[in-house]
């Protein structure tokens, strides 16, 4: 089995991660491929509630949320390995680590509330949160797999 395949099964099963040991499988994406992933695209996700969101990650830094009729603006950056989400007027914001489980697949694991507490606490396992897919490209998240 891959390394990719046992990545992608491991969190697909739902496991809880703790930072990595040495010599282990480092299943984040590091923060260039952050960087280079969500410059200026847009991605539809879906939580583990099933709720549907789209965010728009702009090349000046700033982002666009919308779920469900609700609309709001915030910044994005990348913050000590985790992506981060700060809205303008919305405490429901924070960094996540990612993790790339297919080519346009990502999946997204809470780590830390603020930019300032990336990438979280020392053996904190982040929470898996959600799964999306960069919009106009073919995505490749699994059909019918749990979220």
């Amino acid at each position: 089995m891959s390394a990719h395949a046992l990545i992608r099964l491991l969190i697909l099963a739902g496991c809880g991660f703790a930072a990595p040991a040495a010599g282990a499988i480092d299943i984040w994406m590091r923060e260039s491929e952050i960087t280079a992933a969500f410059h200026d695209v847009t991605v539809d996700g879906r939580y583990a509630d099933g709720k549907s969101f789209v965010e728009r990650y702009r090349h000046d830094g700033r982002i666009e949320y919308s779920e469900n009729g609700f609309k709001i603006g915030g910044r994005w950056s990348v913050t000590a390995g985790t992506l981060c989400t700060i809205y303008d007027s919305d405490a429901d914001g924070g960094c996540y680590r990612v993790a790339r489980v297919a080519e346009n697949c990502f999946e997204f694991f809470f780590a830390a509330r603020t930019e300032d507490d990336a990438p979280g606490p020392d053996q904190a396992r982040p929470r898996w949160t959600a799964r999306g897919s960069i919009t106009g490209r073919m995505p490749t998240c699994p059909e019918g797999a749990d979220v």
